[in-house]
């Protein structure tokens, strides 16, 4: 009996609350069937109601995590949610630039509550090293905007996007997502060499998206590590995502959680 799982790494920042960060990752992780592992870039004090403190771990700290986990478990798939400054993404950006491992980008800049979580020198870093490596990147729409330099309002400004992220900064492919739009809740996808792909989704009426983001991505980087291709991933991850927003759990006082179980075939 083959008991092997597949493996994937979060390097990101914490929610004591649970609903984004490492913590949700590892949720997400075991709900999709995957071993997941967790390298903390920053600490947060951050609920429902917003971020009320941020401390960076020193950078041997978190170097020395990534070491531990690249001596014993190699990931079948990493992603990479808030690494707030320049100097954490050098530490970072060895460990994703080997392009065997399937990498994912969760360009984290801005929290729900609409704190910043990333100090604006890094954007550089980010669009010039960290990206180019990335199998896929899930900005919104602001922080698609802020990557790209250019106003998304249109669907030509979406396409335009897109092809910015494909052949101006390098990477294999881009979920432009739409929740920031008008309409329905639809995200697109660009893939090198392929024709855009609609994701068409239904909207819900709730304020309970904390995570969203962090959470959308954890569900690619485990399809990835089991070895779907990148449409296939992103499907699941769309599916998993308004199965979790329909039927969020309503905790705590502002932006609450979405529900990671709510989601539960585990057979793709």
């Amino acid at each position: 009996m083959n008991n092997k799982l597949m493996t994937t790494l979060s390097i990101a920042g914490t929610d004591p609350t649970g609903g984004a960060g490492v913590s949700v990752d590892m949720k997400v992780f075991q709900s999709r069937g995957v071993y997941g592992m967790g390298v903390t870039t920053s600490v947060i004090a951050q609920n429902t109601l917003g971020v009320q403190q941020i401390h960076h771990l020193p950078l041997d700290i978190i170097e020395a995590q990534l070491n531990s986990v690249f001596d014993d478990i190699t990931p079948d798939a990493i992603k990479t949610g808030m690494i707030a400054t320049k100097d954490m993404m050098e530490v970072v950006l060895p460990y994703i630039q080997n392009g065997d491992i399937p990498y994912v980008s969760d360009p984290v800049m801005i929290a729900k509550s609409g704190d910043a979580l990333i100090e604006e020198e890094t954007v550089n870093i980010l669009v010039n090293q960290l990206l180019p490596n990335a199998t896929v990147v899930t900005p919104n729409i602001p922080e698609a905007e802020r990557i790209t330099n250019m106003k998304i309002e249109t669907l030509d400004d979406i396409k335009l996007c897109g092809k910015r992220f494909i052949e101006e900064i390098g990477c294999e492919s881009v979920v432009v997502k739409g929740g920031h739009l008008q309409g329905d809740a639809t995200d697109y996808l660009f893939i090198k060499g392929q024709e855009m792909i609609v994701l068409n989704g239904e909207r819900f009426d709730t304020e309970h998206t904390h995570g969203t983001g962090c959470t959308f991505s954890s569900v690619i980087t485990s399809e990835l590590a089991k070895g779907h291709n990148i449409e296939d991933a992103v499907r699941i991850a769309k599916a998993y995502i308004e199965a979790a927003i329909k039927h969020t759990p309503e905790l705590g006082h502002g932006r609450g959680p979405v529900n990671h179980f709510a989601y539960s075939s585990n057979d793709e």
